[in-house]
């Protein structure tokens, strides 16, 4: 019976998965995108959204927990000076996780996970050719 398991295995003992999610929301928080699977894409919302709530309010406190979860520096420096003010005023729900097909090798779901209200970059815009 599963009565009262919260969360996913995926397929990992919990250390695994504890240092694989925790790279994740480091390299998403880095990047704010990434491309990763539909099950680990759900998992990484519960671990990154508490992250971008926590960086709202700026407290020494707040940033050592924050680097306790996140192991780099130069992340939580982001986390804390861009995207804790970006978010001020937004409630949660800071994670949109588009799918996006299935991986060859395996057919396994593929998402896109992506902070919302993040900037356009220049060089992603796909551009349609009209000829």
């Amino acid at each position: 019976m599963r009565h009262r398991n919260i969360g996913r295995q995926l397929s990992r003992n919990s250390s695994h998965r504890k240092a694989m999610l925790k790279n994740m929301a480091a390299s998403l928080l880095q990047h704010e995108i990434i491309k990763t699977t539909l099950p680990k894409a759900k998992e990484l919302r519960r671990v990154a959204e508490p992250l971008i709530t926590m960086a709202k309010e700026d407290s020494v406190a707040k940033r050592r927990l924050a680097f306790a979860r996140l192991r780099d520096r130069d992340v939580v420096t982001k986390l804390f000076n861009e995207l804790g003010p970006r978010y001020q005023a937004r409630p949660g729900g800071y994670l949109r996780i588009l799918k996006c097909g299935y991986r060859a090798g395996d057919a396994a779901p593929m998402a896109i996970v992506e902070l919302v209200d993040r900037p356009e970059v220049a060089g992603e815009v796909v551009e349609s050719s009209e000829d």
